[in-house]
């Protein structure tokens, strides 16, 4: 669950996150619902929606040198590619220079509040970054005309110039490109770049979980994308169940634009249930959309994209009567937080435990509850109904850049160790796109003892009667 091996790749600072790995505990809770919906269901609830990618490997780069406390060491820096599911390409700068990719790793593209950007004041002077350099401009000798590099630049020197200048800002790293061109670039593009608004996701719903009786329509979800138009595909039992997604008037939708607003309409004698819709649409995924990875590989931000398939679900519950619940989560990066949005869409109250508390949540009231998380912290979250209705929620809070999570290791703790599955190996970390590896012998080898030591298991959410009531 945690990429300890991946780490190896880095000297000093990596070698201390290796031993801070260690110290992360694992999570694993569960809430249980009193009176929940009677639907069984499950899911992970917390997908944003849009770009789906897996990580191909840095394509087109130079050299640059990251220069800290333990020394000077050179790194490669440059654009990374990666292949969306359902078709596509999509380039992207990294914007977490200490930690390392992983071969193959998946991402999705994210909102900045779900990443290190999210509470990052300087998020918008890289997308200014992104929007003045290259690839967006891809004339090179008018790139190099502005930054003032007589010279000229390469597609390599173009790279490496880019990613120093986003490195500067997304992690406030004092580093520098080994060609003079490249760094003049770097130059030009820090002291030039201004704050930019965080562009809108490729395709989103909103929300992403509903609730509601038979015999109704169940929303509206709103669909928000830069596509011209989107396919919407209904629940995949919808000839047995009867379940249509229908406009306002009640006709069924095939597609939707922008601003679109549909509907679960669920048959007057259907039983307690839950169903899922999917929107999908091909368009270019907006230059500045941050890409993260369960895996613990490092944070990307979009450089360019192809034409590209991006996607969307959203579920609903439903009920003759009792609570109804909906629930989605979200993660928090400026509240170290999984926030979990509970609504309550039934006749009777709602009635769960977090956190030793007990909520209540009246017929039609909708709460949002942040569950606190350490940095780095895998959680496996299932909220569980007394009829067997449950809804999943899994991830990684990956919220801070290498050196800013460096500062917190004293705050962790540990206690007796358990198994600790790594999130890869280190033939699995890509080597050569993350540091120097000189170290890497010996700290495989310490990794590989270390491997046996990890964090206890945190039941945050226990099991109890709710009576108290916030």
């Amino acid at each position: 669950m945690l990429a300890v091996l991946s780490d190896l790749t880095v000297p000093g600072r990596g070698a201390a996150r290796l031993a801070a790995a260690t110290l992360v505990s694992t999570l694993a809770a569960t809430m249980v619902m009193s009176g929940a919906g009677r639907a069984a269901a499950e899911g992970t609830g917390q997908r944003p929606g849009g770009a789906t990618a897996t990580m191909d490997g840095l394509k087109t780069y130079g050299g640059a040198v990251l220069h800290g406390d333990d020394g000077d060491r050179e790194v490669p820096a440059g654009l990374f590619e990666m292949s969306v599911e359902g078709g596509g390409m999509l380039q992207t700068y990294c914007v977490d220079v200490l930690n390392p990719t992983q071969k193959d790793a998946k991402y999705q593209e994210t909102p900045w509040s779900g990443t290190s950007l999210g509470t990052n004041k300087d998020a918008g002077r890289v997308r200014w970054i992104l929007r003045n350099s290259y690839p967006q401009v891809d004339d090179l000798a008018a790139l190099a005309k502005k930054a003032g590099v007589k010279d000229g630049l390469t597609r390599q020197d173009a790279a490496a110039g880019t990613q120093v200048a986003i490195w500067r800002y997304s992690d406030h790293a004092d580093v520098t490109a080994v060609d003079p061109g490249a760094e003049r670039l770097a130059d030009y593009l820090e002291k030039n770049a201004r704050p930019v608004a965080e562009p809108a996701a490729s395709l989103t719903l909103d929300p992403s979980s509903l609730s509601g009786h038979p015999g109704e329509r169940i929303g509206p979800v709103t669909v928000r994308t830069n596509a011209g138009r989107a396919t919407v595909s209904p629940p995949a039992d919808a000839a047995t169940s009867g379940v249509r997604i229908v406009d306002r008037k009640g006709e069924e939708v095939t597609d939707v634009t922008d601003g679109g607003r549909i509907y679960f309409d669920v048959p007057e004698d259907a039983p307690a249930g839950t169903a899922a819709l999917t929107v999908q649409a091909s368009t270019t995924v907006p230059v500045g959309r941050a890409f993260a990875s369960e895996s613990r590989s490092q944070t990307q931000i979009l450089a360019g994209s192809s034409e590209s398939t991006v996607s969307a679900t959203a579920g609903a519950t439903w009920a003759d009567q009792g609570p109804i619940p909906a629930l989605s989560a979200a993660k928090n990066c400026a509240e170290g937080s999984l926030d979990i949005t509970a609504g309550n869409a039934g006749d009777e109250t709602f009635a769960f435990d977090l956190l030793g508390s007990g909520h209540r949540l009246a017929p039609g009231e909708t709460r949002t509850i942040a569950v606190p998380l350490q940095e780095d912290q895998p959680y496996d979250l299932t909220v569980h109904g007394p009829d067997g209705s449950a809804h999943r929620f899994t991830g990684i809070l990956d919220c801070r850049t290498e050196s800013d999570t460096l500062a917190d290791v004293t705050t962790q703790t540990v206690t007796e160790p358990t198994p600790l599955t790594a999130g890869g190996t280190a033939s699995e970390a890509n080597l050569a796109e993350t540091g120097t590896s000189d170290l890497t012998p010996f700290l495989t080898a310490t990794a590989l003892t270390l491997l046996t030591v990890g964090g206890t298991t945190l039941y945050v959410l226990r099991r109890r009667n709710p009576t108290t009531e916030n």
